[in-house]
């Protein structure tokens, strides 16, 4: 039997903490020889707690790696464990890797730089729309986007990832059979299909909230560097960032405005040394080693088949949202001229409506002034 399964039953069957797992697996050779341990042996592993030891001396039995192995062969789960030829070697540098990775998918290849898209559940459209456009953007170029798969940033740039074409990984706060938040279940299809989903929790495990401040140092550790898009004050998407830092990893963050809720977590990581990002020049030029070039800019009202009126009302659409009166009274159109000509920009991809009658452009190419 593959060892590991062993550290897997042992897991699963004893409840066992991802430190102590860790400090288990740096005492012991194998998952067998834990299961095989003598309790003298096990109260000299380095900080574990005698509860601990205790708990896996009475539980200990009942794992079992031939059925653990046969339950996640039929759910379709890989196991991964430290030390392994295809465990992401960056994760495998921080202080403090998760022993086990339970994985749907395919994790990344070793010659993808993988950066890690972050932010606040409770996003603005501005904010979704940079972080969809900065994922697409960074695939493009050959770049893999890690995520946490919750609400918001995190959701957008997961997709923006897809439909650019390229690799994307969700890491979870429970087990992986889990889908969380449930309305992202044909995301996470997606991304099981075209990227991989990813925890350190067994499968059936809950999300829980105290288990995201423990994943969240794996989003950032995968990573090369974290973009963090829109956090407040509190967002949990600092908590990724100071990983980040902690484990060495660049710190890129979108500035926001002053006036914004959703931007002071942004604003604050900027002023304690986080680099400002306005283009994706500015993250890809922190890693010279890496070969990329830059895609050639889409101007607005570029497009050929628009008509003079409807490239007008198209060059000011922007990320910013503007009302349908704005673009009335900068373009010179009546009323009824703007709201068609939007009907056949958002038809085309090029408008999106939002709440009271604001409208962006999504496909906006994000462009240097460099």
């Amino acid at each position: 039997m593959d060892d590991r399964y062993y550290w897997a039953a042992l897991q699963i069957a004893v409840n066992l903490g991802c430190r102590s797992l860790y400090h288990l697996y740096r005492h012991f050779p194998s998952g067998r020889s834990v299961l095989e341990a003598d309790i003298e042996d096990l109260k000299r592993v380095p900080n574990i707690r005698p509860q601990v030891v205790e708990r896996i001396i009475q539980i200990r039995h009942k794992a079992d790696p031939e059925q653990t192995a046969e339950k996640l062969d039929k759910s379709g789960i890989q196991v991964t464990i430290l030390g392994d030829p295809n465990y992401p070697y960056a994760l495998a540098q921080i202080a403090d890797p998760p022993v086990i990775l339970y994985t749907r998918g395919r994790l990344p290849e070793p010659k993808v730089p993988l950066l890690a898209v972050i932010g606040s559940r409770r996003a603005t459209p501005y904010g979704k729309t940079i972080a969809r456009r900065f994922a697409m953007d960074l695939v493009k170029l050959g770049w893999g986007i890690v995520s946490g798969m919750a609400r918001g940033i995190d959701t957008a740039a997961h997709e923006g990832a897809l439909d650019g074409g390229g690799y994307t990984m969700a890491v979870f706060g429970c087990g992986i059979n889990i889908c969380y938040p449930q309305e992202n279940k044909k995301l996470q299809e997606r991304i099981e299909a075209e990227g991989c989903v990813l925890s350190e929790f067994p499968p059936d495990s809950g999300p829980h909230p105290r288990n995201f401040p423990i994943r969240n140092r794996i989003i950032s550790g995968c990573s090369l560097g974290t973009l963090v898009v829109e956090a407040g004050e509190r967002s949990g998407a600092l908590i990724t960032a100071y990983k980040a830092l902690e484990q060495g990893r660049d710190v890129f963050a979108i500035p926001g405005s002053l006036t914004s809720k959703y931007s002071k977590g942004t604003n604050r990581l900027i002023k304690q040394g986080a680099k400002l990002v306005e283009c994706i020049e500015d993250i890809i030029e922190e890693y010279p080693y890496l070969s990329w070039e830059k895609p050639a800019p889409v101007r607005k009202g570029s497009d050929p088949t628009l008509t003079l009126e409807e490239s007008c009302v198209l060059r000011n659409l922007g990320l910013e949202p503007i009302h349908i009166d704005q673009l009335v009274e900068k373009t010179g159109l009546s009323v009824s001229s703007v709201g068609s000509i939007l009907t056949l920009l958002e038809f085309k991809g090029l408008a999106k409506q939002l709440p009271g009658n604001y409208y962006i452009n999504p496909e906006i190419e994000l462009e240097s002034e460099r």
